[in-house]
């Protein structure tokens, strides 16, 4: 697929890389990885073209379509639909062609068209973008909503879903589960999963990349290096690696040491004048093997000074509404001290929300039988909400920001402390207005340490994050001896800090029986629900707890019915399917059968052209449905 020789990139005076060799070949999947500012995304522009190495020379297979995920923002009052559309560009452009041969009645323009649609099998690039938009968390009735009527995060992801329908050979893809909530994250890995193409891959999502790359390249101390594994086998085979390399180095230390010694001690002796004189050359020729620097440059943990007695936190019968939208039911709920919990639940089902009134950033909807939140008075509260982000002031500096919490600090132990997430030497006292996002997450998270909560609310932390920031990040959580509740698309993060899960949907909050697979086997089976007349929650595999549950038998009679509505539904999206696909094969026959029409002939053509589109609207719709309701 193509082959880096001898290469050499430096931004500036910093050099990122040199003397890198390496080769990618077809259907390889790669994750690519290191720390900021290492030099991920400048190897991707240097592969697209963007860039030129200082030294060395980049070899890509020709006649190769690459497709890399942009991340600007796009600005267009095209459809959502329309826009996915796009990314499959020689089929779209025979569609704008065709569309504009029907209107002009130019019905011999038309018919060569459809012949060239035909043989590229591009009747169903409708139904593979609205596929495709749905997996993304796209509800059907947004797929002709402007482009521009969506917010920063969601745009973003129609630039995705424009990308995987571009039918590339190589795919570049720069962080992709930035704006993603989990259920998006858990579709995508799948469809990267059965991506034919190769792949590489930057991404902080240890999860993620476990799940779908078989290769990793690692960026670091002005290298590029390959290994062969996931992520996880990467981080055994580094640790494997780094071990016999200090024990070398301390082999030659050794070896130094014994030689300098006998060098200083025998220098002057005439009788060993000419020993020393060789060992000295042997030491002066001796390359010297380094020890790799692998020193996070993080180093915090989250102290508590204060225990609670239980509860800390109670909610009874709590309800929540944004003006005439209800988003929260009569919520129950009780935190003690130990609790570490994790928040799950489809975007928008309420998680922020329920966060939020937790923190007391908002307060319950009054109503009658309106239910209270009970703190205790000894209660100190840490959250972290992307909002806060952006109301950091952008003039100040972080140690600024320190004084504003405690006004008594001294410079050094502001440097120490600030320190401890990554913030060294001057960067402590200049304006953070150049701050990338992960440091400004680095900072937010910074000043909640040094309040020393008692109950950690975090929503999202870890976006804008780097993998070493998160593994540190997942060890302070472990040690921090509060209460926790985490809410995170970080599947990592979620398993190696939370203990148990609640699940906020259908406007309740309820304990969920289960783990991280058993909410992705939950989400799945909701999916097949959505398009079934059986709307029991209760019949999925992993189901949330209530105060009163039915018992075995009749569960594994409402799962029996499940299957049965679920099959039935499925044969006959089938059976229509299958007689849709058969009209529309003989009106394509037809058309390539008359490529070549006289003029009385194209009124019959165009009765075609429209029938034929017209199936192509009722096939999408039909296969949205089979989708959905065969989880896919």
């Amino acid at each position: 697929m193509f082959t880096c020789q001898s290469l050499t990139l430096q931004r500036g005076a910093k050099v990122l890389f040199t003397d890198a060799n390496f080769a990618i070949f077809a259907k390889q999947k790669v994750g690519v990885v290191g720390r900021n500012g290492c030099g991920k995304s400048s190897l991707f522009a240097l592969l697209r073209g963007e860039l030129q190495p200082d030294v060395g020379n980049i070899y890509i297979q020709s006649n190769i379509n690459v497709a890399y995920l942009a991340q600007e923002i796009p600005n267009t009052d095209l459809s959502a639909l329309r826009y996915v559309m796009q990314g499959d560009a020689a089929i779209d452009v025979l569609l704008q062609k065709l569309e504009q041969a029907n209107s002009s009645n130019d019905h011999e323009l038309a018919s060569s068209l459809h012949n060239k649609l035909y043989e590229l099998s591009g009747y169903d690039l409708e139904a593979r973008a609205a596929k495709i938009l749905n997996g993304l968390g796209f509800p059907q009735e947004t797929h002709a909503k402007p482009v521009n009527s969506f917010s920063g995060g969601w745009r973003m992801r129609l630039n995705l879903g424009k990308i995987l329908l571009s039918n590339a050979d190589l795919l570049l893809l720069d962080e992709p589960t930035n704006y993603l909530d989990m259920d998006a994250i858990v579709w995508l890995e799948r469809w990267l999963q059965n991506y034919s193409g190769t792949l590489l891959l930057i991404s902080h999502d240890r999860e993620f990349l476990d799940n779908v790359v078989t290769r990793i390249m690692y960026l670091g101390n002005q290298k590029i290096e390959l290994y062969t594994g996931n992520y996880s086998s990467f981080e055994e085979q580094r640790a494997m690696q780094l071990a016999q390399e200090r024990s070398v180095y301390e082999k030659q230390q050794h070896k130094i040491e014994h030689l300098t010694k006998y060098i200083d001690r025998f220098r002057a002796k005439a009788s060993k004048a000419r020993q020393a004189q060789s060992r000295l050359k042997m030491l002066e020729k001796m390359e010297r093997i380094t020890i790799t620097q692998t020193d996070s440059p993080f180093s915090f943990t989250f102290t508590t000074t204060k225990v609670c007695p239980s509860p800390i936190l109670k909610f009874e019968q709590v309800k929540f509404s944004y003006g005439t939208h209800q988003v929260l039911h009569q919520v129950n709920f009780s935190l003690d001290q130990q609790d570490r919990i994790g928040i799950l639940g489809l975007n928008g089902a309420g998680k922020s929300t329920f966060m939020k009134l937790l923190a007391g950033k908002l307060q319950p909807t009054h109503a009658e039988n309106a239910g209270g939140i009970y703190r205790d008075k000894d209660l100190k509260i840490g959250y972290f909400a992307q909002h806060q982000i952006d109301q950091l002031n952008l003039d100040e500096s972080a140690v600024f920001h320190l004084l504003q919490l405690d006004p008594t600090v001294n410079e050094q132990k502001a440097r120490t402390f600030l320190g401890g997430f990554g913030f060294q030497k001057n960067m402590v006292f200049g304006s953070i207005k150049n701050f990338s996002g992960g440091e400004k997450a680095r900072l937010v998270l910074a000043l909640l340490a040094w309040q020393k909560p008692n109950l950690l609310l975090l929503d999202e932390p870890t976006n804008h994050l780097d993998l070493d920031m998160r593994e540190v990040l997942a060890y302070a959580l472990q040690d921090y001896a509060g209460a926790l509740i985490l809410i995170a698309h970080d599947r990592y993060l979620l398993k190696s800090t939370v203990n148990e899960f609640y699940l906020v949907h259908n406007r309740q909050v309820n304990k969920f029986d289960g783990d991280m697979d058993d909410y992705q086997q939950w989400l799945l089976d909701l999916k097949k629900q959505s398009n079934t007349n059986v709307k029991n929650t209760s019949t999925t595999k992993f189901t949330v707890a209530k105060t009163a549950t039915s018992g075995p038998e009749s569960t594994s009679k409402l799962s029996m019915q499940f299957r049965q509505a679920e099959n039935k539904l499925l044969g006959k999206l089938e059976s229509k399917l299958k007689k849709l696909s058969h009209e529309k094969e003989k009106l394509l026959a037809q058309l390539h059968a008359q490529e070549k029409a006289c003029p009385e002939d194209w009124q019959q053509l165009a009765e075609s052209a429209a029938r034929i589109t017209a199936i192509d609207r009722e096939i999408n719709v039909v296969e949205n449905e089979w989708f959905a309701a065969n989880g896919e």
